[in-house]
């Protein structure tokens, strides 16, 4: 059997995106990367075999007994560490966001479509059980035209404290938690080009040592006084085909969690928690509530990682191409710069 041997670069969501791969079996973890060796060898105790530990990504993608990489690192290093695997002929799965800027990664996905090695983005919300359900749908025309959607991911304390990548420029809410329903909103509206976007983002808690993960227990403050990114942010995107998009992401709030997507369309609309498709039955209103699998959260990783292994070994064209992550990329970035500009960004 053919398989696909996988070094994974960061112990963070990389954890996540190394267990399904090994639970599919065509797919081999070989190499672990992280900058903390400790951190590689507490994971390699979970994985089914040994692995090649490194702390050098380039070195790592010298390695002849590798054939792909998954990128986990903080945003600013996604670029890097992907232009350096695809230099050595070794196909990416990278983690969201694409990239910590437009520009970045416009310049990987030019690298990536060049090499003809496969590219892909790590989307365990696009990829969920509940997502697919709704794109099925929409793709069998279920909804008619859906011509609006709302999309949120709310944390009432949920502001990282481990890696100071995720509060420094580049890092932020928007691009942690806001890029998963923004890429699912826009995927299951058909992936229309964007036009516009206008917003608003700031940094309320975070600077002040509130609103961290842990209820409420601060980080120290040489770690919190170098907030230099958005806790909330949330804005409008217009589309060509003439539909909205509403997105709002808070890493903290005085409200409660939520994530939640909710689309509008000419025949029914639905919302994704719970998984609820709302429609007509003649005159009367009826509303279909779906059952989620309770192992709904390996499902979206095992899909990721089975798509990427597919893409691989069998050619199967690549449905979350670097290229959607760069089409997210600009709705993000522009509705940063129209929160920094106070002025609609047409994109």
């Amino acid at each position: 059997m053919q398989e696909v041997r996988v070094a994974i670069v960061g112990m963070g969501i990389g954890k996540a995106n190394a267990l399904a791969i090994t639970r599919n079996p065509r797919g081999r973890v070989v190499a672990l990367c992280d900058l903390l060796e400790e951190r590689m060898v507490e994971f390699a105790a979970d994985l089914p075999e040994p692995v090649q530990m490194f702390t050098d990504y380039k070195e790592m993608c010298r390695s002849s007994d590798i054939d792909a990489v998954f990128v986990g690192t903080p945003n600013q290093f996604h670029v890097p560490v992907a232009m350096e695997a695809l230099r050595h002929d070794k196909h990416v799965l990278v983690t969201k966001p694409l990239a910590d800027g437009e520009g970045p990664a416009k310049e990987l996905v030019d690298v990536a479509e060049a090499s003809g090695l496969v590219n892909m983005m790590s989307l365990s919300t696009r990829f969920s059980v509940g997502v697919q359900h709704l794109g099925q749908m929409s793709q069998r025309g279920e909804f008619g035209e859906i011509y609006y959607a709302r999309a949120r991911s709310i944390r009432r304390q949920g502001i990282p404290a481990w890696s100071p990548g995720f509060i420094l420029k580049g890092g932020g809410a928007f691009r942690d938690m806001g890029v998963h329903v923004l890429d699912s909103a826009w995927w299951l509206l058909g992936m229309p080009e964007p036009v516009s976007v206008t917003g608003v983002a700031g940094a309320k808690f975070g600077p002040l040592g509130k609103g961290y993960f842990g209820k409420g227990t601060p980080p120290a403050p040489d770690y919190y006084s170098k907030f230099a990114a958005d806790d909330y942010g949330g804005g409008f995107i217009r589309f060509a085909n003439g539909a909205g998009l509403q997105v709002e992401s808070f890493w903290a709030s005085h409200q409660p969690g939520d994530v939640n997507i909710e689309l509008f369309g000419t025949e029914a609309g639905a919302q994704l928690r719970p998984l609820t498709v709302y429609r007509m039955n003649g005159d009367e209103e009826e509303n279909v509530t779906i059952d989620v699998p309770e192992n709904a959260n390996l499902l979206a990783w095992d899909n990721v990682a089975a798509h990427f292994i597919d893409s691989i070994l069998d050619g199967t064209p690549c449905a979350a191409p670097l290229r959607h992550g760069w089409q997210v990329q600009r709705m993000m970035e522009g509705l940063l710069k129209s929160a920094a500009t106070g002025r609609e960004v047409r994109l």
